[in-house]
């Protein structure tokens, strides 16, 4: 018997879009501080069911619980996930400070503990010093680690990055990788990841999930999946 706790819980979801695309019963258990993998090629439903996990889509059947309660009929903002896409995000006319303050300043911190979560979160994903300068002034890669620090500075229950790194070069790429698995080590954080890149998947996750139009194909470990 797996004694883990479960953190997220789909339950026989179904998704259909107008054009009759989209996910069919779909059931699924991710146990706390995995890193679980959605792969296949565009239009394969990964992203579907992420955006269903996040809010961003609405179900047409089953449910959605992230420890063990329903949150298939909440709002985004009312879920206690955080959603990191492809592109960036940050507001280009706020300071790194400011944009990473955003989310904070909505739900009422007060500023020196907000000045405290910053500096240690810039360090996490590190990028200490870097409070007053422009997105604009980042690079790709600083810029999405900026947009992850931002993610996990409203303490989460649920990390969802929908292919997060897919913009930037390889080298990058390799390094936020890497980076990725470090930060949710130190915090222990449950990571739902979407990518098309089977090198990528690899590499990130503790259990992947293969997916071919709309229904899952096979779930396992990288060896267990590739042996």
């Amino acid at each position: 018997m797996d004694e883990r706790k479960v953190k997220l819980e789909i339950r026989d979801m179904s998704k259909k879009y107008d054009n009759g695309d989209g996910v069919e019963h779909i059931n699924l258990k991710v146990y706390e501080g995995e890193i679980v993998t959605f792969l296949g090629p565009s239009g394969c439903g990964k992203s579907t069911i992420l955006r269903a996990i996040g809010g961003f889509s609405d179900i047409t059947s089953g449910d959605i619980l992230i420890d063990g309660k329903s949150i298939a009929g909440l709002p985004p903002e009312n879920r206690p996930t955080a959603m990191v896409f492809q592109s960036y995000n940050l507001w280009p006319h706020m300071t790194i400070y400011e944009n990473l303050a955003f989310g904070l300043k909505l739900r009422k911190v007060p500023k020196n503990t907000m000045d405290e979560e910053i500096k240690k979160m810039l360090a996490l994903v590190s990028m200490s010093g870097t409070e007053k300068k422009y997105p604009g002034q980042l690079s790709g890669g600083q810029q999405q680690r900026i947009a992850i620090a931002r993610s996990l500075l409203l303490k989460p229950s649920l990390l969802l990055l929908d292919e997060p790194f897919s913009a930037l070069d390889a080298k990058i790429r390799q390094q936020m990788r890497e980076e990725l698995k470090r930060i949710q080590s130190e915090l222990g954080i449950t990571v739902i990841f979407v990518t098309h890149d089977q090198e990528e998947a690899m590499a990130v996750s503790h259990r992947i999930v293969v997916m071919n139009k709309g229904k899952f194909d096979q779930v396992g470990t990288p060896d267990e999946i590739y042996d």
